[in-house]
């Protein structure tokens, strides 16, 4: 029997399985310098290198025992005994003239494909660029592991030197198969629970505080808690850490804008590259950190892109979902989600760069100060203790339109050069999913002096992806202007 799945994990299967516009599979794109040749190592040596890196990445080599969740059990983790490396790395051409905007286009339309559950749950192409470069794109389900697990497992595949690490020696790569795209999803048990309770969010979500409010004793006395008086002061704490965030999140839900509307299956992506050194003399200069600035900068973007469609930014701010990492030192290359969330409100409705700069920085020290983190680990170990069949209620309230207006991760990458085949990695663009009636998601990934900003927007109803991607870079420009007058006046 293999490891089980966590409830966490599963909550991304279910997100899937509860809407067919929800794609919950992580990603990158990593474009390396040109070879001596001017094209991409042969195929069947990626492929041979990549099994030979396996070993470390076990689950790379499993498959889930059921394609669906539901029922009173997770499925486990098994090995597959049909793994042909050749189903998961593949290379694939870009159409005329082959530059980066149409890596960028064949990217959305790669991570519009879902991953066929079938089989281990990631995937690698290899393209080559006009230029000479040439990339990887990499797809792997949230179910198997995170951003930052995905850092680790990126660390693996790369080279800190043009010469490739020693490997163990790996057969040879089996002929490769036509491609075959993803199966479509199948209705199941859960499925049509779901379908006859209906999709009302406000239901859902009634029914996932109503699990809170009257789980917590329960779970909170299966994790042992409430045993001992002061294991008892714990799970009080913890309870009224839940407590605020329902308050918080439940009660005084997320305003209602254009951005969250239901979306199609199909995407597109927005990339754009800033120097870290620059994010780092704005904090400097005007206070905060590094990821109040990202924020600070989104909010300026998703301002303008309200603006621009004619609606009134919400006085109270949109809501993001901000992942917040919660792995320890010696997790590195665990796979599965060690990650919690932080609700941040991005003041869109301040129209003074300086101002809108103040808030997101005095929102950020809020949320320090509360305890807004534990409740959201609270409620997903509430989940813990719910049969499948009932944890899809509230895996689908954990990622309602009523919770978050739209999604934010920060993730920090190596600040070093990386390689592959002693290519230089040039440029790793980030990808963050985006749930179902949530049409916009933003990744932003620092690697070697660099921070890529890569927007995952609904190709249905985002027609006007570069006014976001233009005005976060706006934002930028601002802020940076106003940390060069602060730095004249000191």
């Amino acid at each position: 029997m293999g490891e089980q799945l966590t409830a966490l994990d599963a909550t991304f299967l279910e997100l899937e399985e509860a809407d067919q516009s929800a794609h919950m599979h992580i990603g990158g794109v990593m474009i390396m310098e040109r070879q001596p040749g001017g094209s991409a190592p042969p195929l069947e040596q990626i492929r041979r290198d990549v099994v030979s890196r396996l070993p470390d990445l076990p689950r790379y080599l499993q498959r889930l025992s059921a394609p669906h969740t539901g029922g009173l059990s997770w499925p486990t983790w098994e090995v597959d005994p049909d793994f042909r490396v050749e189903s998961h790395v593949r290379q694939a051409g870009l159409p005329a003239p082959g530059g980066i905007d149409e890596l960028r286009d064949w990217a959305g339309e790669y991570f519009s494909q879902r991953l066929n559950r079938t089989k281990p749950l990631w995937e690698m192409t290899v393209l080559e660029l006009a230029d000479g470069r040439w990339a990887m794109v990499t797809k792997t389900h949230h179910c198997m592991i995170d951003g930052v697990g995905s850092v680790d497992m990126a660390a693996t595949l790369l080279d800190q030197t043009p010469e490739p690490k020693r490997r163990r020696e790996a057969p040879d790569a089996p002929a490769e198969d036509p491609p075959s795209g993803p199966e479509p999803s199948k209705a199941t048990g859960l499925g049509r629970v779901t379908s006859l309770i209906g999709d009302s969010s406000a239901a859902v979500g009634r029914a996932a505080v109503g699990v809170a409010r009257s789980g917590v004793g329960a779970a909170e006395s299966a994790l042992g808690l409430a045993t001992h008086p002061s294991r008892a002061r714990e799970a009080l704490h913890r309870s009224k850490a839940l407590a605020d965030l329902i308050v918080r999140d439940e009660v005084v839900s997320a305003p209602h804008c254009s951005l969250n509307e239901p979306i199609g299956s199909k995407r597109n992506l927005a990339v754009l590259r800033v120097e870290l050194d620059e994010l780092r003399e704005i904090k400097r200069s005007l206070g905060g950190t590094v990821n109040d600035v990202v924020l600070a900068a989104a909010a300026g973007g998703l301002r303008r892109l309200l603006i621009s469609r004619g609606e009134e930014p919400p006085a109270q701010g949109l809501r993001a979902m901000v992942p917040m990492n919660i792995r320890t030192a010696g997790e590195r290359l665990a796979m599965g989600n060690k990650i919690s969330s932080l609700f941040v409100h991005l003041p869109v409705s301040a129209e003074e760069p300086a101002n809108r700069y103040q808030l997101q920085v005095e929102e950020a020290e809020t949320l320090k100060a509360g305890t807004q983190h534990e409740g959201s680990s609270v409620l997903l170990n509430v989940g813990d203790h719910m049969p499948p069949v009932l944890h899809s209620f509230l895996a689908r309230s954990l990622f309602a339109t009523r919770l978050f207006n739209v999604t934010i991760t920060n993730v920090p990458g190596p600040q070093n050069t990386l390689y592959y085949f002693g290519s230089k990695v040039e440029e790793i663009w980030p990808l963050v999913p985006i749930a179902a009636e949530h049409a916009i998601g933003l990744a932003v990934f620092s690697y070697d002096g660099t921070l890529f900003f890569c927007i995952n927007a609904d190709r249905d109803t985002v027609s006007d992806l570069e006014v976001l991607r233009d005005g976060i870079s706006q934002s930028i420009d601002e802020l940076r202007e106003l940390a060069a007058d602060a730095s004249a006046v000191a």
